[in-house]
């Protein structure tokens, strides 16, 4: 029989602090809010407190997604980590929350491939479990505290991004057609200075006179082509969905970066499917970068939207430009 890794449990957290559209009519003095209903769908956010980071939001996930395997914390092999606002730039997110999970035997590491991350570390864990059966279970986590990295003033990003976590636990499996189908990753780096977090690294090492200067924030420097999101996803959940040996028709689930609805819309208009082929959260949760995938997963999972024996597509994209598709029999 093939050894391959399929999705156990599923489990997301997010802060407390809920930030409405108005928040933002406050802040930048005109009216946000219509805009962001209308055109994002978006209506409030959370953010993490002055206390709470993204390590916080991790722990709470991981001890969801066990408590729904009805699993310690001891069973997990391997934790991974895959954010792009991580705890401190040095260690590892992953390993701070191994040592607060109380994992004395498990390995870890942190995935950064912006909002990509969570599908990217989902194939990285899948694979380690079919190549070495030391790895049983494996803990694949997305996390974002976007908030603590934001200009609350910053019209372009402010109102957007958002914080939460959510992930899944592999185990492995030898039932046929069950699990990991497939997966591509594919990048633009022609576009990695564009948007993102540009100091802080051995690039631009912060300073009190970057840091008064607001360069350790989130930037948006130019504006991404509009057709490059659904054109991608739209080539990469093809050609994934062939590697899987299913067709499109098949599939019963995508789940998308929520960052643009248009551009959800976009492409399951080019894959032929409807709107209830997809699950969204950015309507309530903004715009989550890593976690938001695992996000939709959870909620969908919770809703009785996705089942044992459905085809799930996920297809993620973040800054870099880095994508990343995979598909799993649930």
């Amino acid at each position: 029989m093939t050894r391959n890794a399929k999705i156990l449990s599923v489990g997301m957290a997010v802060p407390d602090r809920v930030v409405p559209n108005t928040f933002f009519n406050e802040v930048l003095g005109e009216d946000v809010d219509t805009w962001l209903r209308e055109y994002l769908t978006i209506t409030e956010r959370r953010w993490c407190d002055e206390d709470e980071s993204t390590a916080d939001l991790v722990e709470r996930a991981a001890h969801t997604i066990l408590d729904n395997a009805g699993l310690n914390a001891d069973a997990v092999d391997l934790l991974i980590v895959a954010t792009d606002t991580p705890e401190w730039i040095s260690p590892s997110t992953a390993a701070a929350v191994q040592h607060r999970l109380g994992i004395a035997s498990c390995g870890t590491f942190d995935v950064n491939t912006a909002c990509a991350g969570f599908v990217t570390a989902l194939d990285i864990g899948a694979k380690y479990i079919q190549a070495d059966p030391r790895y049983g279970h494996v803990l694949v986590i997305g996390a974002y505290a976007m908030s603590k990295h934001l200009k609350v003033d910053d019209k372009k990003t402010a109102n957007l991004f958002a914080d939460g976590a959510a992930g899944v636990l592999l185990t492995a499996t030898e039932e046929p057609g069950l699990g990991w189908l497939g997966a591509r990753l594919h990048t633009e780096g022609q576009f990695a200075e564009w948007m993102g977090i540009y100091s802080g690294g051995a690039k631009a090492p912060l300073t009190p006179e970057s840091v008064a200067a607001g360069d350790h924030k989130l930037k948006f420097v130019k504006k991404f082509p509009p057709e490059i999101n659904p054109e991608t996803w739209t080539r990469m959940v093809r050609e994934v969905v062939a590697d899987a040996g299913a067709t499109i028709e098949q599939v019963d689930r995508v789940l998308f970066t929520q960052i643009n609805i248009h551009s959800i819309r976009a492409t399951l208009e080019n894959l032929g499917l409807g709107e209830d082929r997809t699950h969204c959260v950015m309507d309530r949760y903004g715009y989550t970068g890593s976690a938001c995938i695992p996000m939709c997963l959870a909620e969908a999972w919770e809703l009785g939207k996705v089942k044992p024996g459905d085809l799930v597509v996920f297809m993620g994209s973040g800054g870099g430009l880095a994508f990343a598709c995979c598909a799993f029999r649930l």
